[in-house]
């Protein structure tokens, strides 16, 4: 059973890293190879991913958004290879970004939040001011991922291939690691100062 939980460990972490490069996979291969082999790539990825969730057994919540977003990549990925066209799966990122939007905004309602979760992570027993620091911190990420998803989505419909690349497969991740950065100094800092 270990074995097979270090396994479905590599799986994931190597499905992970193809999605992570999905923007420069789509762009390179769709002019190497054409939008169909592409497509049958993604659906591929998204399917091993869905079978590592469940050789895990990993009911969390976090699981379910990795599901519901391997689920619909395999849909964008299916309509690109009947239409022989790369226009939906362009808009995977817009995917990502809007289930991120929804699982952050339902902990809003279902607490605690996102990064409330993450939070106590590291620090377990939360003040109630870090709890309401770290709600108003979920809303920032809601904002951004409304953003993001918006730029994400006008270089799926607007742009050249090489722009939508660009942001979705470079700057977007640049912007990720830059709020996410930011945030976690903050909080830290913050976090140490009301316990």
């Amino acid at each position: 059973m270990a074995a097979t939980r270090t396994i479905a460990g590599w799986f994931s972490a190597a499905v992970a890293g193809v999605l992570v490069l999905y923007p420069i996979l789509v762009y390179v291969g769709i002019g190497r190879f054409g939008p169909s082999a592409v497509a049958v790539l993604l659906i591929a990825v998204c399917l091993l991913r869905l079978l590592v969730l469940r050789v895990r057994g990993d009911r969390t919540l976090v699981a379910k958004q990795t599901a519901l977003i391997s689920v619909g990549g395999v849909l964008l990925a299916a309509a690109s290879l009947l239409l022989g066209k790369a226009d939906a799966m362009l808009y995977y990122p817009v995917l990502v970004n809007a289930t991120l939007c929804f699982l952050f905004s339902w902990s809003l309602v279902s607490p605690p939040s996102a990064i409330e979760r993450i939070a106590r992570l590291r620090e377990p027993d939360l003040s109630p001011a870090g709890v309401l620091y770290t709600r108003r911190v979920t809303i920032v990420w809601i904002v951004f991922f409304v953003v993001n998803g918006s730029i994400a989505l006008y270089t799926a419909t607007l742009a050249p291939l090489a722009t939508w690349a660009l942001y979705n497969g470079f700057i977007a991740y640049i912007l990720i690691g830059a709020v996410f950065g930011v945030e976690f100094l903050v909080r830290s800092i913050v976090l140490r100062g009301r316990s």
